[in-house]
């Protein structure tokens, strides 16, 4: 990377939907607790679409906010990449929606399914459309509505997801700045651990799919914790090594926010105090592709970046799929 144009975040944004879906709101819902929701994955509450918003409406929200962060408008914009797995629709895709919304013309869109780790390989992607000199300005976000693919009669599943956007702009950075490194990848014979079984070609929406819930989340939580715990691990040492740096030289960790439980065995393993961690799965629960954006977005509205520090971003989700990156801020 280091032979090619600096490329980084030059405007962040992010949007959370007014309603507030709490534990205690749970609990009229189905049979569980706070205490026990709150003792096996931190989160407190989390944040639900309104009836009429979709996934384009919460990436609208916080891309105009990044726009605004970067000094730009729709127009400057080359490439729009929306990571979902909420899209509003099989096609048109929500970034050709948002494109529209945000007077971007001609600028290329496409949405990345990736799951939770959907936002680091968009930066990725449009990290190398823009050192290749194709394009300039990248908007990049991530997006979901995980209320609308959420059993609410699953009491393992439903206490776990909430709903949420986060947007940054990446372009050129000065000379020292920007990402140094980014570790992708995939073990595909997992995917049957965390999916959605119905609505695709293999298995179209009928009376017979809705009737017997495919077209909610399923997970193994166990076989997903412990692939969680593993590959923050492995993904994290991976692209310290790819940028040249060690676990001394990360000034701020920005995990995926899926369980408290699991963040936390990230943190012994790479050794990091809680003051280079940023946390929020209490307030925003499991956002899928939103995660991290909105955890990155809030440690910036935060003050807890400054210029040359160096942030890493892990994820890991549904395919199953990690994605790590380092950005020198």
């Amino acid at each position: 990377m280091n032979n090619l144009r600096p490329v980084g975040v030059i405007g962040t944004g992010k949007y959370v939907p007014e309603k507030i879906l709490t534990n205690s709101d749970l609990e009229k819902m189905v049979d569980t607790n706070d205490e026990w929701i709150v003792s096996r994955t931190g989160i407190k509450e989390r944040h639900i679409a309104a009836p009429d918003q979709a996934t384009s409406d919460l990436a609208y929200e916080a891309a105009l906010k990044a726009l605004e962060s970067a000094g730009m408008t729709g127009s400057d914009l080359d490439l729009i990449i929306v990571a979902t797995i909420t899209p509003d629709s099989a096609f048109p895709s929500t970034a050709c929606i948002l494109q529209d919304k945000l007077g971007a013309k001609g600028a290329a869109a496409f949405d990345l399914s990736a799951a939770c780790s959907g936002f680091v390989y968009g930066l990725a992607t449009a990290t190398s459309f823009i050192q290749s000199g194709m394009y300039n300005n990248a908007l990049v976000i991530g997006a979901d509505c995980l209320s609308r693919i959420t059993d609410y009669t699953d009491r393992n599943t439903c206490v776990l997801f909430g709903d949420g956007a986060g947007a940054v702009i990446v372009g050129e950075v000065p000379e020292g700045r920007g990402f140094k490194a980014f570790d992708l990848g995939a073990e595909g014979a997992g995917g049957s651990l965390l999916q959605i079984e119905g609505g695709g070609s293999r298995l179209p929406a009928s009376a017979e799919t809705v009737e017997n819930k495919k077209h909610y989340i399923y997970m193994n939580g166990r076989e997903v914790f412990k692939f969680a715990v593993r590959v923050m691990g492995t993904a994290t040492i991976e692209v310290l090594r790819k940028a040249g740096m060690d676990r001394s030289d990360v000034d701020l960790f920005v995990p995926h926010q899926a369980n408290v439980r699991i963040i936390q065995s990230a943190m012994q393993r790479l050794e990091l105090p809680e003051e280079k961690v940023v946390v929020n799965v209490h307030k925003y629960a499991n956002t899928s592709a939103a995660s991290i954006p909105l955890a990155l977005v809030e440690a910036a509205e935060e003050g807890r970046m400054k210029a040359g520090d160096t942030v890493l971003m892990v994820g890991f989700g549904g395919g199953l799929t990690w994605g790590a990156s380092v950005l020198v801020w």
